[in-house]
Formats: C-alpha cells, sequence, structure tokens
C-alpha cells in the first residue's frame, strides 16, 4: 500500500483549521444545537471525502478510520487550547462560550494541548504504520496509558468538582469518544508483539545478576521513593492532617486543594494505579521472564507523561487560581521533582522496549534449535 491514504488523513486534519474558522463565523449567534448539527455535518463531509480519496487502496484496519478522525479532532483541540490563551481569535469564540465550564479550566487548557500536540502525533505515526503494514503496537500501547489517564481523570474531575453540577450535553457526546477509544485500546492489546530475540541472547541476559545490570540497579533504586512519592501525594489530597503533607501543600503544590477537583482525582488515580505499577515492576526487574513488563511499562509511561504534563502546566497556568498556583520560590524543586517523576518512567520503558532479553521467555521453537 502506498503513502497516499496516510497522506490524505494529514491533509484532511489540516481542513479543521479554515473548518472551525467557517462555522464559528457562521453560527456565531445561533444556539448549541446549531454547532451540534454543524460539527456533525462536517463529520459526515469529511467521511465522505475519505472515502472518495481512499476509494483505490483503503486500509483494511478499522484503527485506521478512528485514528483519521481523532486526528482531525486533535487539530481542532490544538486550536480551542490557543484561542482560550489568547494567541488566535475566531476560531472557537462560540464553542468557547456554549461548551461545558470544564473546558476553560487549566486542566482542560492542558489536556487541549496534549491531545492538538502529543495525541496527533501519534495518530499520524499510528496511521502511517497502517498505511505502510508496519506494526503500531508499541506507539498504541503508550496511547493506551494516555488516553486512560486522560479519560479517567477528566470524567470524574468534572463529576465531583465544582462544576459537577453543570455537565451539559456536550459532556455526552465526550462519552461516545470514550466508546469508541476504549474499543481501540482492546484492539490495540489484541495485536501479536513483534519481539524476535535469539535463544542465546535470552540466557545470557537472564543469568546476568542485577549488580552487572547497572541501569536496572539504578531503576529499582528510583522506584522506592517514586513509590513514596506517589503514596504521599495521595494522602495529601485525602486531607491527611501530618505537619509535613500540610507543609508540602501550602509551600510546594497548593494546586492539589484546587476546587476542580483534577488534582485530587489525579493523584487517587495514580496512588491507586501508579502505587502498585511500582511495586510489580520492582519484582519484574529483579525476576527473569517477566514478558507483561514489556507492555506494562510502555501503558504506565504514557499515562505518567499525561499526567506529569497536565498537573505541572495546570499549577503554573494563569487560569489556575493565584492561591493555588505553585510559589516563585518554590518553583524550581517543584519542577525539578516533578520533572524527573515523569522522565525515569520513560527512559525504564525504552530500556524495556530496546533490550527486552532479560523480560522474555525462550518459546518452545528456540528452545527446540
Amino acid at each position: 500500500m502506498n503513502a497516499s491514504a496516510g497522506t490524505g488523513v494529514f491533509v484532511l486534519s489540516l481542513m479543521s483549521i479554515p473548518i472551525c474558522y467557517l462555522f464559528n463565523s457562521l453560527i456565531y449567534n445561533n444556539s448549541a444545537e446549531a454547532f451540534f448539527f454543524a460539527g456533525c455535518a462536517t463529520v459526515i463531509i469529511l467521511a465522505i471525502s475519505a472515502r472518495f480519496m481512499l476509494k483505490k487502496k483503503a486500509p483494511t484496519d478499522p484503527l485506521f478510520y478512528v485514528y483519521a478522525v481523532y486526528a482531525f479532532l486533535s487539530v481542532v483541540n490544538l486550536i480551542i487550547g490557543l484561542e482560550q490563551d489568547n494567541i488566535i481569535d475566531g476560531f472557537v469564540t462560540f464553542y468557547l462560550k456554549e461548551a461545558d465550564p470544564h473546558i476553560n479550566t487549566a486542566h482542560g487548557h492542558m489536556i487541549s494541548y496534549w491531545d492538538g500536540c502529543v495525541h496527533y502525533l501519534m495518530y499520524l505515526l499510528m496511521i502511517a504504520a497502517i498505511t505502510w503494514g508496519d506494526s503500531y503496537r508499541a506507539i498504541g500501547l503508550y496511547w493506551v496509558g494516555s488516553f486512560l489517564m486522560r479519560a479517567i481523570v477528566y470524567i470524574l474531575g468534572n463529576a465531583v468538582g465544582k462544576y459537577g453540577t453543570e455537565i451539559g450535553p456536550l459532556f455526552f457526546l465526550h462519552m461516545l469518544y470514550i466508546s469508541v477509544s476504549v474499543w481501540a485500546c482492546f484492539r490495540i492489546f489484541s495485536q501479536p508483539s513483534t519481539q524476535d530475540v535469539q535463544l542465546t541472547s535470552i540466557q545470557e541476559a537472564q543469568r546476568t545478576s542485577l549488580l552487572r545490570r547497572p541501569l536496572d540497579l539504578m531503576f529499582i533504586i528510583y522506584l522506592v521513593p517514586a513509590l513514596a512519592f506517589c503514596v504521599f501525594r495521595g494522602l495529601v489530597v485525602l486531607d491527611c492532617p501530618s505537619k509535613w503533607c500540610q507543609a508540602y501543600t501550602q509551600q510546594y503544590e497548593p494546586y492539589l486543594k484546587d476546587p476542580s477537583a483534577y488534582p485530587k482525582v489525579q493523584m487517587l488515580v495514580s496512588l491507586l494505579y501508579s502505587g502498585p505499577y511500582y511495586i510489580i515492576t520492582l519484582y519484574g526487574l529483579l525476576v527473569p521472564g517477566c514478558e507483561w513488563m514489556l507492555d506494562l511499562t510502555f501503558v504506565h509511561s504514557g499515562a505518567l507523561a499525561q499526567a506529569q504534563f497536565s498537573h505541572i502546566g495546570a499549577s503554573l497556568h494563569t487560569r489556575t487560581p493565584f492561591s493555588y498556583r505553585v510559589p516563585a520560590g518554590s518553583q524550581t524543586v517543584f519542577l525539578m521533582v516533578n520533572m524527573l517523576y515523569a522522565l525515569v518512567p520513560q527512559a525504564l520503558c525504552y530500556r524495556c522496549s530496546n533490550r527486552p532479553d532479560f523480560f522474555l521467555r525462550p518459546s518452545p521453537d528456540k528452545k527446540s534449535e
């Protein structure tokens, strides 16, 4: 299959820019219902256009079409983020006035930028892989983690935060996106792994002691304080009366007490998700043959990257009330700790995918050879 299909999706995604400007101009003085029907008409027009462009050699993988639509929506989300920060104007003005108020929070800003940049890049990479017949399971697993963290925090934050009583019809339209994305997650997990390592490499790697694997030793040393930090922030958002928790909130991360509830939900999700992950990852780095480490590190690194991007950005964003922003004198420590907490899992993910020998089990075919 040639690259025309992927190129067509890229061009169609960029069409969202003039389409947003056009529809904003047409329905600026109309109701939210008009905006809804205009959006549906846009999706139908794009679907028909894509069908004509892909008529000769249409990809058979249904996720190609899902990611094509998501790429279009990602550019729309980037436009939303830019207009919210007054960098551009006149593209989604009506939507920002009529949409659910959650989108105008600092957390809503950050997920707009994340979806418009990082998710957009992942969609294009997966579309290119589908077009060329390559495997996209690794990128897909990273997207799964990022999507799940974004969706869980956003939905629960909307429900329990200060805007919980202002959920509108657009929120339920968002649930359709969640349902399709969950189906896509299962499709990605069902794809076969493409790891192919020689038996001798696996045996040699698994005979190597921990002291002769200094990088793994460093990761193990990191996981202990990372687990403690994860549990500590979970206790902070649960209103632990400890003086340490109160001092940390006041001096370093007052955003954890923001009434929007997004940081509270995010820390609780991390406590319940990242906490057990750190424990079983310690086991996986010590005991050879834990094949689940390869998939788990991709999912977790994607989730933590999205979570930390949103948390760091929202903690410093001007949309966050001044009393909940990181104090100027503590910003250096805040950034160093949170950046380290976000980047080390990415390095661990790279280590597991680049040198998976230690985590693989010899297949029967390799044993017979």
